[in-house]
């Protein structure tokens, strides 16, 4: 019997873990990509019949990973997935200061794992699976600050601006093709996860908005990672998925 396949990003922790955790429940075969491995995932491949593959790259050097994943979909074919999904969920934050305080390469490393190997995995996911019957999703992780400028944080916004942009660009481009991938760039909320450990962690000092993230914390208004994957999930499974390529979980 052919499974829905998903292939996520940043899955070993947070939001990734708990999107890979609750696919493998549904049977799924995933195939996770981060700097390391989660412990937890294979027994849960096990107990509900799920497949998992776990690769060990950094996203940072995106190609290391994209030539590795056009061989593998080329060579496992359609005919065993009913589906085939990329959530392009990996993301790092730049240590929050004004951009002219930060080291070159922090900024370079937050724009290359967000934004760069974003659309380089997207670009080897559809050459892959391009004669594929099955349909073809690809949802990207963005954020509200995304569209929303914030000081102290200049790299992660414009990554999740260029996701949001070249989400528009991509949908165009596939709508052209019989069974085109449908793609959609999510904001998925403020969730308890260690990106919102730095935020309200952070100098003040160096970043004015420290305040503001940790009364988040303080008044409870952090999602858990948990309940957004489910939330995330199901805005796949909607009907309408990629009529808009750019969206917010919150706002239905």
């Amino acid at each position: 019997m052919s499974k829905p396949l998903t292939l996520l990003t940043g899955h070993s922790r947070g939001l990734g873990a708990a999107l890979a955790a609750q696919c493998l429940r549904k049977g799924h075969v995933v195939l996770g990509i981060s700097r390391q491995p989660h412990p937890g995932l294979p027994a849960l491949a096990e107990r509900y019949g799920g497949e998992l593959y776990q690769w060990t790259h950094d996203l940072a050097e995106p190609e290391q990973a994209a030539w590795p994943m056009l061989d593998w979909l080329q060579s496992a074919g359609a005919a065993r997935f009913s589906s085939a999904t990329l959530i392009n969920n990996a993301g790092v934050i730049a240590p929050l200061r004004d951009l002219a305080a930060l080291e070159p390469a922090d900024t370079a490393r937050a724009l290359r794992v967000g934004l760069e190997a974003a659309m380089v995995l997207t670009g080897v996911f559809l050459r892959g699976t391009v004669d594929w019957l099955v349909p073809r999703k690809v949802m990207n992780i963005s954020s509200g600050l995304g569209r929303r400028a914030m000081a102290g944080s200049a790299s992660y916004c414009a990554a999740k601006a260029g996701m949001d942009h070249f989400s528009r660009a991509v949908a165009l481009e596939e709508a052209a093709h019989p069974n085109g991938a449908r793609i959609v760039s999510i904001a998925p909320g403020v969730i308890d996860t260690d990106m919102q450990v730095q935020l309200r962690s952070a100098d003040p000092r160096a970043f004015a908005d420290q305040s503001g993230f940790a009364r988040l914390h303080q008044d409870g208004q952090l999602a858990s990672a948990e309940d957004t994957a489910r939330k995330l999930l199901a805005w796949l499974d909607r009907p309408d998925y990629g009529a808009e390529p750019v969206a917010d979980v919150r706002k239905p």
